[in-house]
C-alpha cells in the first residue's frame, strides 16, 4: 500500500507473472485499487494504468492485448484517490524514460473494446457489405466475426496456460465489439 508521500519506484516493485502457475491472473489484486504496469515477454514496459479493481482491468488488457501481457507490477492504495493514482502513473512513465506504446499511439487498443471489423476476412467484408443484405443479415455476419475473433483469443490464451473462464458481453458482439462482461 502507498500514500502520496511514499510512491515506490517502478524498478523496486516485484514482477508477477500475468498468468500464474494455476492458469489464473493473480487473484491478490481482486477488488484492489491501484496502479499497474504491464510488460511483454522480454519485460519491456507496454502500458501503465490505474483502476478501482486492478484484477478486472488486468483481465480486460489480457484479452485486448494478449501478446503484450506477460508480466505485471502493481502498487495498491487503500482508498480511491485519482490524484495519487495519476501521480504514480506519471512517475512510472517518467521513470521509464519514454511513453510506453500502450499509453501513446496504441492507447485505444488497451482501453477500448476490440473492434472486430478490423479482423474481417475479405469474404466476411464482401458478405457484410453486400447490398442485398438488410440490417439483420449484417448483424449476423458481424456476430459471426466476433465469435471467430473471440475463439482465436481464447485459444491463444489457453495455449499460454490460461485456465480461467472468459465471458464476453454478448450485446456488444452485435455492434462488432468484443469486451469482457463485467
Amino acid at each position: 500500500m502507498t500514500n502520496e508521500t511514499n510512491s515506490p519506484s517502478l524498478a523496486n516493485l516485484e514482477y508477477f507473472p500475468y498468468i500464474d502457475t494455476e492458469g489464473q491472473i493473480p487473484a491478490i489484486f481482486q477488488g484492489k485499487i491501484g496502479v499497474y504496469a504491464i510488460f511483454d515477454n522480454d519485460k519491456l514496459l507496454q502500458f501503465v494504468g490505474y483502476s478501482r479493481d486492478v484484477y478486472l482491468s488486468l483481465k480486460q488488457h489480457l484479452v485486448r492485448q494478449p501478446e503484450q501481457c506477460y508480466w505485471v507490477k502493481v502498487q495498491t492504495i487503500e482508498r480511491p484517490n485519482r490524484t495519487v493514482l495519476e501521480n504514480i502513473e506519471n512517475a512510472w512513465i517518467a521513470e521509464n524514460g519514454s511513453i510506453p506504446l500502450g499509453n501513446g499511439e496504441n492507447k485505444e487498443k488497451w482501453t477500448d473494446p476490440i473492434n472486430v471489423k478490423n479482423f474481417m476476412t475479405p469474404e466476411e467484408q464482401a458478405s457484410y457489405q453486400n447490398p442485398a443484405n438488410d440490417e439483420l443479415a449484417q448483424i449476423k455476419v458481424i456476430k459471426n466475426v466476433a465469435r471467430r475473433v473471440e475463439a482465436e483469443i481464447v485459444k491463444n490464451l489457453e495455449s499460454r496456460g490460461l485456465q480461467m473462464q472468459l465471458r464476453f458481453n454478448p450485446k456488444l458482439k452485435e455492434e462488432g465489439l468484443l469486451d469482457l462482461k463485467s
